[in-house]
């Protein structure tokens, strides 16, 4: 009996190893492109500086920076960053936070998205869920709705373009306006 059940067992497996064959159109057909991160940063701080003078300071969770395989080398943000902004006088003059970001090196430009904020040096905030920061022309801009709060309005709208530290700002269609100063006589 012992015999007859080995045997019904390698029988059982020489078919099933046996029927496991890969066509190799199908092996070929499937995705290789999967492009990894040359290097992977947790916890980082980058400091720009020009001519020796702080510029711009990003506080990143998580960093994926892309290299090989990539016909423009980008990096990811996939936890968020915190973007530090200074005039010339390196004093604070924006900040720049966001859920997510993209940044792509030859175009110079990051892609900000989910729960993004800019905080200007008068205290305004603009609230959008994506951003384009064009490093180049130092301007960033946006497509999406937006909210801006300044001392005594809140502002609604959708698109925006604007300078770099966010004083100088253009809301493409304006959707409402709110004051919040009460103008009483």
């Amino acid at each position: 009996m012992f015999k007859i059940n080995t045997i019904i067992f390698f029988a059982a497996i020489i078919l099933i190893v046996g029927s496991c064959t890969n066509d190799l159109k199908d092996v070929m057909a499937l995705p290789s492109n999967k492009k990894s991160p040359s290097q992977v940063g947790d916890s980082v701080t980058l400091l720009y500086t020009d001519s020796a003078q702080l510029k711009i300071v990003l506080k990143a969770n998580r960093m994926l920076i892309f290299t090989k395989n990539v016909s423009e080398p980008f990096t990811i943000l996939p936890k968020g960053f915190f973007v530090t902004f200074f005039d010339n006088d390196e004093k604070i003059s924006s900040t720049l936070k966001a859920n997510y970001g993209i940044r792509y090196d030859v175009s110079r430009k990051m892609e900000a998205k989910y729960a993004v904020e800019v905080v200007n040096k008068n205290g305004e905030k603009l609230e959008t869920e994506k951003l384009v920061w064009d490093e180049a022309n130092k301007t960033i801009y946006t497509d999406a709705f937006v909210k801006i709060t300044t001392a005594d309005q809140v502002i609604m709208g959708k698109g925006l373009k604007s300078n770099q530290d966010f004083t100088k700002y253009q809301i493409n269609e304006i959707t409402g306006t709110i004051n919040l100063k009460n103008n009483e006589l």
